[in-house]
């Protein structure tokens, strides 16, 4: 019962849901959010759109999520690249069921439980998405920091290669070429 009401309640559910979602952002980010509807001119709230109908979707759907869609992935991969903490990037999640409780009144407690805990799971689903996206970013800008010190100690010439083991020069130290 609870699944046909929130089917039939998803154009409004979807709506307040995004809206949720732009809130999120500071203030001329919103605007620029809400204004443009164009995928080319406005990216972000296009994924944004597009993550949050399949995410419901998803929370609909009778089995269990093994893995998020690409348009969820590409949903969380923009909250993790943006200057948020992980409870500001993935909290959107869970502001789902304070809206379902307001456009579904007088729903089975039990469903309305049931229908909780599935979110709760897509919510450490996303945070899993979230976290490996954010180890991605880390290792790419360690990587990015390691070739640049490796660059400009080589432009001032004191990068030095350690002798190969067992040939007798284990304490001297020769410049790299």
């Amino acid at each position: 019962m609870l699944l046909k009401l929130l089917a039939e309640r998803k154009e409004a559910i979807l709506r307040r849901w995004v809206e949720a979602v732009i809130e999120t952002y500071p203030a001329d980010s919103r605007e620029f959010l809400t204004s443009k509807k164009s995928p080319f001119t406005n990216p972000v709230g296009h994924a944004i759109k597009d993550g949050i109908a399949a995410l419901y979707d998803q929370l609909l759907e009778q089995d269990h999520p093994s893995s998020a869609s690409p348009a969820i992935d590409k949903l969380v991969r923009i909250r993790a690249v943006q200057d948020m903490s992980p409870s500001e990037a993935l909290g959107f999640v869970f502001a789902l069921k304070g809206i379902i409780r307001d456009e579904v009144s007088g729903a089975d407690p039990a469903e309305l439980r049931a229908l909780d805990a599935r979110i709760d799971m897509l919510g450490l689903m996303l945070f899993d998405v979230y976290s490996k996206c954010r180890e991605r970013l880390y290792e790419v800008r360690v990587n990015e920091i390691r070739r640049s010190t490796e660059r400009l100690l080589r432009l001032a010439n004191i990068v030095y290669d350690l002798p190969d083991e067992g040939n007798g020069a284990e304490d001297r130290l020769e410049p790299k070429d």
